[in-house]
């Protein structure tokens, strides 16, 4: 029989079974001890020894025997043969030196060959940079700017700002901004307000400043003039760069973009300014190296203010790049940060400077 599973019958009170051993007495049970032998409690009873058997009911637990310890875990880890990985700093530069040439040589094919082959190449920028912005507001957001209407509209209001100018511009603004009231109305009225404020931000924010690259290239020395306004946004950036890298110590916004420094600001002035009396008068028809001057200070102080404005609106949105499409670069808008808002700069100091024919 099983020891674990014994259980002693009750015995009932009585003289005939006290202490005394006598013919009456019931025979106490023979129990194995832990060690697998027999031993008789009787006798265990009778010398006033305690038994040695087993369990004697179902909820007592048998003896174990311990377990045997784990090895003790290693004081030191193990160690690995391969050095760690080298971190990279920065973005890839491969990658963006690569990228930039090649976007610059489609610009620059553009402009010199066929316009309007250069207005489709905005166009394309505009679509994409407002999918790139209406997708991350709607996931950090949850807004949900309707990018149909947007899309049509900005490819609509570059083309007409090439065609009929400032005043076709303008009208397919004010065109755009209804086609976006009038698609969000489809959807619940839940966060109308929201989505259609962010709309119409959009489509000024992205294609109505584009625009006016397109506008530039409606002169006469069309693609000199955005030779200018490119040369000297990049000079820009690249000055802040170079002279902020080297010798910033002062942050300009570090609540912003905490890597700008009023130094490199003066960089951006001083590179930009240079770049602007050559390209006046070289490059523009009628332009005068002073005025190559103002028009570089102001490109410098609207390309950094566009950075920052962009970096504003990564840091609300709590993202680093608006997207992934130019290895090294991030998106489309992280070019065009600064390019926004210089494009009108530009085209309103030349048109003040040399006209717009």
């Amino acid at each position: 029989m099983n020891d674990s599973s014994w259980q002693p019958e009750p015995v009932p009170a009585g003289p005939a079974y006290d202490a005394q051993v006598g013919p009456h007495t019931r025979p106490m049970p023979i129990v194995p001890d832990a060690a697998g032998r027999d031993f008789d409690d009787r006798e265990a009873r009778d010398r006033g020894a305690a038994p040695r058997g087993g369990p004697l009911f179902r909820d007592e637990t048998p003896p174990q025997e311990p377990m045997p310890s784990p090895p003790p875990p290693s004081s030191q880890a193990p160690q690995n043969d391969s050095p760690p990985p080298k971190k990279r700093a920065g973005r890839d530069l491969r990658a963006a030196i690569g990228v930039g040439v090649g976007l610059g040589a489609v610009i620059f094919a553009s402009l010199f060959i066929v316009k309007a082959v250069f207005v489709g190449v905005i166009a394309v920028a505009v679509v994409v940079g407002l999918w790139e912005l209406t997708s991350r507001l709607q996931e950090q957001k949850g807004i949900k700017a309707p990018l149909v209407p947007l899309a049509v509209g900005g490819a609509a209001m570059v083309i007409a700002g090439y065609v009929r100018g400032a005043e076709g511009a303008w009208v397919a603004m004010a065109l755009t901004a209804l086609a976006v009231l009038v698609w969000r109305m489809t959807e619940p009225p839940e966060d109308y307000l929201k989505d259609v404020t962010a709309g119409v931000f959009a489509a000024f924010y992205v294609p109505f400043l584009a625009t006016f690259v397109a506008m530039l290239l409606t002169a006469d020395d069309g693609p000199q003039r955005v030779v200018t306004f490119l040369v000297l946004t990049v000079v820009s950036d690249t000055g802040a760069y170079a002279v902020g890298w080297r010798f910033g110590k002062h942050k300009l916004a570090p609540r912003i973009s905490p890597g700008k420094t009023r130094e490199g600001l003066f960089g951006a002035m001083a590179f930009a300014m240079a770049a602007g009396a050559l390209c006046m008068e070289f490059l523009i028809d009628g332009g005068a190296w002073w005025q190559g001057l103002l028009l570089g200070l102001a490109v410098a102080v609207s390309a950094t203010l566009g950075d920052l404005g962009e970096s504003m609106i990564k840091r609300d949105l709590g993202i680093k790049d608006m997207g992934t499409l130019l290895p090294g670069h991030g998106g489309i808008m992280d070019r065009l940060d600064s390019l926004l808002p210089t494009a009108p700069v530009v085209w309103l100091l030349l048109a003040a400077f040399v006209g717009t024919g």
